[in-house]
């Protein structure tokens, strides 16, 4: 039998990309996390992983974690834009000592949607970005930290949309904008609820040369220490604008020291906390 050496080398070439091709992008776009599922699996809905830190290792960048069943899904560093996203379920991020969630990815984009975080009281940040271009965060529950959300970049610019979130009982801070050294962060929080906060319910404190440009609105901060709080910067550098925000029962309800700066729409209500403490400057609804 005469072999066709033509169709022979087309075939070990085909049967040579298509190995590369599993080599270079094994990484599946979906993956899956089950409450019952197991990390030597590969990630697929049939066959899920049992925690996050299992499957984005299995998932390619700007893929997308999916929670098939309740469960809890443990810590997680992410280094890479990628979206974990739970509808319906539960889907735990249960930690002692650690932080639940960091985002260490300069450039990336990040979404955590419908994540429960708990932190016992004794752990250190729900959610925590060191860096990134973009971090969403939807429909979550955190609960017990040092800090809820921390928001800690040191160079470029992170923009930060949270909506649709509850963060109390925190040790210190619900959510804080933390930027220093040369970063800017511009922070959007919509509809979210931060309560029973030791220190402030929204905070943003910055040092060096960072900027924080913070817009708050259908919002409540109650039963903090202190319901908004701007620190340091100077002029436009630390901002926090409020609109439809209702800021109550704290310990002090307006802050802006060391140059932050905090403006109120003609649409918030600052009522009932022990000094209500007046914005920097006020604009009129738009």
């Amino acid at each position: 039998m005469k072999l066709n050496k033509p169709l022979l080398y087309a075939a070990a070439l085909s049967v040579f990309f298509s190995l590369m091709a599993s080599s270079a992008f094994g990484q599946a776009t979906r993956t899956w996390v089950s409450g019952v599922g197991d990390d030597a699996n590969p990630c697929a809905r049939t066959a899920p992983c049992k925690t996050f830190a299992g499957a984005i290792a299995k998932t390619a960048t700007g893929g997308e974690i999916d929670v098939l069943d309740p469960g809890g899904f443990g810590a997680l560093t992410i280094t890479k834009s990628i979206s974990i996203e739970s509808v319906g379920v539960v889907a735990g991020v249960l930690v002692s000592g650690t932080s639940g969630i960091v985002v260490n990815a300069p450039g990336a984009v990040v979404v955590l949607r419908g994540l429960t975080f708990e932190g016992l009281g004794s752990s250190l940040n729900g959610i925590e970005l060191d860096a990134g271009a973009a971090l969403y965060v939807q429909d979550c529950t955190i609960n017990a930290f040092q800090n809820g959300i921390y928001i800690d970049p040191t160079s470029g610019q992170s923009n930060v949309f949270v909506s649709n979130t509850i963060v109390r009982n925190s040790s210190a801070n619900g959510i804080l904008f933390n930027p220093s050294g040369s970063a800017k962060v511009l922070g959007s929080l919509d509809n979210v609820k931060s309560e029973n906060n030791a220190a402030a319910g929204v905070g943003a404190n910055v040092t060096a040369s960072a900027q924080a440009n913070i817009s708050v609105q259908s919002s409540r901060s109650a039963n903090n220490g202190t319901g908004i709080l701007a620190s340091g910067g100077a002029g436009l550098s630390n901002l926090i604008s409020l609109s439809e925000v209702t800021v109550f029962g704290n310990t002090i309800g307006l802050s802006a020291q060391s140059g932050g700066r905090i403006l109120s729409f003609e649409n918030n209500k600052i009522l009932d906390n022990e000094t209500n403490g007046v914005p920097s400057g006020m604009l009129a609804p738009q």
